[in-house]
């Protein structure tokens, strides 16, 4: 049975974990959506949001859709990712085209803004193994008034917008495409993760007044500074939880694999009690959660003190008063917005992804909030085209697509599930009539 017309897929390739959100539409409002389902697997060949191994990495991508395929009934065969590339650079540019004729205000029309997109990208130099992965409209401001949201059918003169346009390495896109659709899923649309998770973090009321999303994951952190409702700034770091693993393998003398599990212990227990281990080969040993905390808060304050602090300077601080959203993996850190206050003088908060759509039982946690919001991405260029203006497909996607094997209760035939379903019910006929023959 295949993807029915009215779902929404969003997969996001990350360095722990593959995260698959399904999502349906509201029979009664195609703009409204509830999540059927999610899906995840452990990354492997994933290192720092790269692929270093991409056989593992497909195979990743390949256990994640199913798992979400055994929950929602059916077979995924498109879906928009989002991933991660260290090199990326948001650039800010400023375009200007005139409207009037003969002295008379003319309405926008689509044309013009096209038009002044393209003056905006005019003075750009974009490196040939770089994409142009979003082209952002910023602000528009039509006969210098700032402040318009949909320029679209105002009546002007000069029509003026500021322009952020995100780049990525083509080779990085190229190994997540090829990825996923070696995996047997073709790739619908392409966000860079911290947009994603930023969509998938943040309130509307947040984007409007100014916020700076923060998207702590296993291999990097995203950064999107958000104002007056749109991404005015967007980075990564190359430095996440794997980083903090390494801290407590090394200061603790533990393998790497336990010093993960204890990350994960502090990161959902409550009871402060002390840690036991065996690492093979060794008597039990008894670590004091305080100590792993104050090795996990080294790393932090390193991250946030030299690096994320680099980014906000750059920015006027008062052009943000809704302060500091926190997702990913490593937001569930115990005292992290408490530290991330007291660094940065705003107020923090840890988000939670049931703000917009109602999670299943265990799913609701800051991990799965990029996966969510590949799913707002989505429903944001339906409402408006020109929200993100993405590369055309013809310049990122590949031709390397491997058909999955047949997903059980599944005719290789079908092209949906009536057709399926009729199939089916001819071959136990053919069947039947063999039995009555022999």
């Amino acid at each position: 049975m295949f993807r029915e017309p009215d779902t929404l897929v969003g997969l996001c390739v990350g360095t722990t974990k593959i995260a698959v959100v399904v999502a349906q539409r509201d029979l009664r409002s195609r703009e409204a959506v509830h999540i059927i389902g999610i899906g995840s697997a452990p990354s492997e060949g994933i290192r720092k949001g790269l692929i270093v191994n991409l056989e593992q990495a497909v195979r990743s991508v390949r256990s994640a859709v199913r798992d979400a395929e055994n929950i929602v009934g059916f077979r995924l065969t498109h879906a928009v990712v989002a991933f991660n590339a260290v090199d990326v650079v948001s650039v800010n540019s400023n375009g200007m085209v005139a409207m009037g004729r003969n002295a008379r205000p003319q309405p926008v029309q689509v044309d013009d803004v096209e038009r002044v997109i393209d003056a905006a990208q005019s003075s750009l130099s974009i490196p040939i193994n770089k994409l142009a992965l979003h082209t952002i409209p910023v602000r528009y401001s039509i006969d210098g008034n700032f402040g318009v949201d949909d320029p679209l059918s105002m009546t002007g003169m000069r029509l003026e917008m500021d322009l952020q346009t995100v780049t990525v390495p083509m080779p990085y896109v190229h190994n997540v495409v090829r990825c996923v659709k070696r995996a047997g899923v073709e790739v619908e649309g392409l966000v860079i993760k911290p947009v994603a998770a930023a969509l998938g973090a943040l309130t509307d009321e947040e984007m409007r007044v100014g916020v700076i999303s923060i998207c702590i994951g296993g291999g990097t952190t995203g950064i999107t500074f958000y104002g007056e409702g749109r991404p005015v700034k967007v980075a990564i770091i190359p430095i996440g939880g794997d980083h903090i693993t390494n801290d407590l393998a090394t200061v603790l003398r533990l393998p790497l694999k336990k010093a993960e599990e204890i990350k994960k212990s502090i990161f959902t227990s409550e009871s402060g009690d002390p840690i036991a281990v065996t690492p093979r080969g060794q008597s039990e040993r008894v670590i004091d959660p305080n100590a792993v905390l104050e090795i996990i808060g080294c790393r932090l304050e390193e991250l946030c003190a030299e690096h994320v602090a680099a980014l906000i300077s750059e920015q006027d601080a008062k052009l943000f008063p809704a302060g500091i959203v926190l997702s990913g993996g490593v937001a569930k850190t115990p005292g992290l917005e408490h530290l991330l206050s007291d660094v940065f003088k705003m107020p923090v908060r840890v988000a939670d992804p049931q703000e917009y759509y109602q999670m299943p039982p265990g799913r609701a946690d800051p991990g799965y909030v990029n996966a969510v919001g590949t799913i707002r991405y989505i429903l944001s260029k339906e409402r408006n085209p020109y929200s993100f203006i993405d590369a055309p497909k013809t310049l990122w996607d590949i031709n390397d697509f491997a058909p999955r094997p047949q997903w059980e209760g599944e005719s290789s035939t079908s092209t949906g599930a009536g057709m399926g379903d009729t199939v089916r019910n001819i071959m136990e006929k053919i069947k039947e009539s063999f039995k009555d023959l022999f």
